[in-house]
């Protein structure tokens, strides 16, 4: 009895797919490095308690001071509520915002596959970018893609001339 997986049994080495060629490596979903769940927490409570309740609380304070001066004018129906509401709420997503360059200088620090950016397209002309092997979400050029890349370079050079 073996304790093969599935994907195993059937001859599929892993990080391949069947049928189209080698799987990134760094983009597989599956891969999660504990230090990026640690630094994707530690940007998340940072963010809440730093920048977003202390700006959200703020902006309602102030509303509320001037709703209570008498510079802006209460709802009939449901008094100061609504503008304390959306002061709350914008206030918590500049705060969030505000903390997305910190963040990613965390992520940066981890090495070269996060300094190039997240999602498709931000690889440049390697994998994900125009003209990329078909693998949106690598950042970086795998060696199957420089074998494609080059074999297709050597075939139009002849071809040109």
């Amino acid at each position: 009895m073996t304790t093969e997986t599935a994907e195993n049994a059937g001859g599929v080495q892993p990080g391949t797919k069947k049928g189209f060629g080698l799987e990134c490596p760094i983009a597989d979903k599956r891969f999660q490095n504990d230090e990026v769940k640690h630094i994707w927490k530690e940007c998340q409570e940072e963010s809440f308690w730093y920048r977003a309740l202390p700006l959200s609380l703020g902006s309602m304070a102030i509303t509320g001071g001037l709703i209570y001066n008498g510079v802006w004018k209460q709802s009939k129906r449901f008094g100061p509520f609504p503008k304390l509401a959306v002061a709350g709420i914008i206030g918590y997503a500049v705060g969030k915002a505000s903390y997305m360059g910190t963040c990613r200088e965390k992520f940066q620090k981890l090495g070269p596959e996060f300094s190039k950016g997240f999602g498709p397209g931000w690889g440049g002309p390697g994998c994900g970018g125009p003209g990329g092997c078909g693998h949106k979400h690598c950042t970086h050029v795998c060696q199957e893609c420089k074998k494609t890349e080059e074999a297709g370079a050597a075939s139009a050079k002849p071809a040109q001339s």
